[in-house]
């Protein structure tokens, strides 16, 4: 009986595996699948590429296109029933993981004012930037953090969190982002619902902003082991005040404009140990040079328009909408604004990157930079 063609992945280069299929082969690698086992000729130039090859793509999700759909979401389902009220984005390339680019996971919530998502725990990391609203707040592991628009929000892995909307607050749309795939990836991942469903606030609202938010300064006697960031927020004021400030001291990254990482105060590393973020601020008129790295970012607009290019495909932009740039994917960023800055908010997975010594990056060399767009 002839045996069925297999998928073959030779390479005639030196070096690389170049088997041609024979009967006897086709034969023996079905004995091998009857013990579990394969030879690795087969698979080898499949599972070791010649460069990253994700199966991601760019993505642009607009706000405007998907706020409706967001809102309408309150109508149909609780917060006690949900567990939390979220449209996920889901990268054709990544269906089966959930997933919004690489092993990263991101969501649009939605909370009414008076209602509050009950209390839970998880291994995974997770974060949130809100978008519109007010009255907005999360409580973590006890610590109650008040927040406004484009404020930057943590909840680190293991911690105790729950979120809200004041009873005189304004309906709240917030993104969230989490490391949900690549901690399912690693088959690591717990969940906990708390015993109470709400927590106790055991602290004054927004202490460790009060506590670990002062620019060069640190709270005297003050211990911190945990791995991530005792400031839990990131307001948008002084993040956008920062930015101003850091663009009259430097020209900035080619790639990036007036970049700013978001950091651990106590560390001076990333807020989180799987989960980096950063705020860029593009100048009037300011369009950067094309680069690419391993790792892959989700960014939100936070202020202003303009348009990114990434693998040759133009996206334009503006506020509060969302999009991916998957890892080793080529990418610039332009400000459609002649007369006003535009400010980007990513997340990444770049702390898992540069952990494991994966990080790498590289420029665009030709044509100035700048990529010709694809058809």
């Amino acid at each position: 009986m002839a045996t069925a063609p297999r998928e073959n992945h030779r390479e005639d280069v030196a070096g690389r595996a170049n088997v041609q299929d024979t009967p006897e082969l086709l034969a023996y690698y079905d004995e091998l699948d009857h013990l579990d086992a394969g030879a690795l000729w087969t698979v080898a130039n499949k599972i070791e590429p010649w460069q990253p090859k994700s199966s991601s793509v760019p993505v642009l999700w607009r706000y405007r296109d998907l706020r409706d759909h967001v809102l309408r979401s309150v109508e149909l389902v609780s917060p006690e029933k949900a567990g939390r009220r979220v449209i996920y984005l889901n990268n054709p390339g990544r269906r089966e993981q959930a997933a919004a680019v690489g092993w990263l996971y991101s969501g649009l919530q939605v909370m009414h004012p008076g209602e509050v998502a009950s209390a839970h725990a998880h291994s995974a990391s997770a974060l949130r930037f809100i978008m519109e609203g007010k009255g907005a707040y999360t409580i973590v592991d006890g610590h109650k953090l008040t927040l406004g628009a484009n404020d930057f929000v943590l909840t680190p892995n293991g911690t105790w969190h729950e979120h809200g909307v004041a009873s005189d607050g304004s309906p709240c749309i917030w993104q969230d982002g989490l490391d949900i795939p690549l901690v399912n990836a690693l088959e690591a991942n717990f969940y906990a619902v708390h015993p109470n469903l709400q927590q106790h606030v055991g602290h004054p609202v927004d202490d460790m902003s009060h506590s670990w938010g002062n620019p060069g300064l640190r709270p005297a006697g003050a211990e911190w082991t945990r791995g991530y960031s005792p400031l839990l927020k990131y307001e948008w004021g002084p993040t956008y005040e920062s930015l101003q400030r850091y663009a009259r001291a430097t020209d900035g990254s080619p790639f990036d404009g007036i970049l700013m990482n978001y950091v651990n105060p106590v560390t001076g590393g990333p807020v989180m140990q799987t989960i980096g973020a950063s705020m860029q601020l593009l100048r009037p008129g300011e369009a950067t040079s094309a680069h690419r790295h391993t790792g892959s970012v989700i960014y939100q607009v936070a202020k202003g328009s303009g348009h990114s290019i990434i693998d040759g495909k133009r996206f334009d932009w503006t506020e509060r909408d969302i999009f991916c740039v998957p890892s080793w994917a080529w990418h610039e960023h332009a400000n459609a604004s002649s007369g006003d800055d535009a400010c980007l908010f990513a997340f990444n997975d770049l702390p898992v990157m540069n952990s494991l010594g994966l990080y790498r990056e590289e420029a665009f060399g030709d044509n100035g930079g700048r990529q010709p767009l694809s058809s």
